[in-house]
């Protein structure tokens, strides 16, 4: 795993973007909890050892692919996306105007909070996707508003317990 992330000091020191977003129409997306975007802290094309980070701090990798091109969020599990090779852009939070469109590339992490919208925008033809969850929770496929129920599960939700790249989650999510 040596040389996977560019340097620990350089993941604390630069931080994470840091997007919080309200509710967009019928996206709840997560109003306590950011989304979080670090840039260029992994070695692009080494799916297999971001895998392996991930799951040695308590996130279950359980597929690899691209993200959905229609806007949909989990309501029962914390989700982390490791861009292994490719790049893409994504819109975050839910359709315009109040989702943020990002450009993502082999190489950067995005730490999804429960509830967060999500789809993809466009991306190329080597776009790769590490999925990994927090707590080995199961995820869900949300397309529509939350009713009470998922509002109920997504307030319950534990909180991680770490960081998918070993830093402190806490600092910055806060329930």
């Amino acid at each position: 795993m040596a040389g996977l992330l560019t340097g620990l000091s350089s993941l604390g020191a630069a931080g994470p973007e840091v997007l919080l977003l309200k509710r967009n129409g019928w996206v709840p997306n997560n109003e306590a909890l950011p989304v979080l975007l670090w840039r260029g802290v992994m070695e692009p094309g080494k799916a297999d050892a971001m895998e392996a980070l991930f799951r040695k701090h308590g996130w279950t990798p359980e597929w690899r692919n691209g993200v959905y091109p229609f806007h949909h969020y989990h309501s029962t599990a914390h989700e982390v996306l490791g861009f292994a090779g490719g790049e893409a852009r994504l819109l975050l939070g839910g359709p315009a105007p109040g989702g943020k469109e990002v450009t993502v590339r082999a190489g950067d992490v995005a730490i999804l909070p429960c509830g967060t919208g999500h789809c993809r925008v466009s991306a190329s033809g080597d776009f790769l996707v590490i999925g990994a969850y927090a707590l080995a929770q199961r995820w869900d496929l949300c397309r529509e508003g939350p009713d009470a129920a998922a509002v109920e599960r997504m307030r319950r939700l534990p909180f991680p317990a770490a960081d998918p790249l070993g830093g402190e989650l806490a600092r910055v999510w806060r329930y």
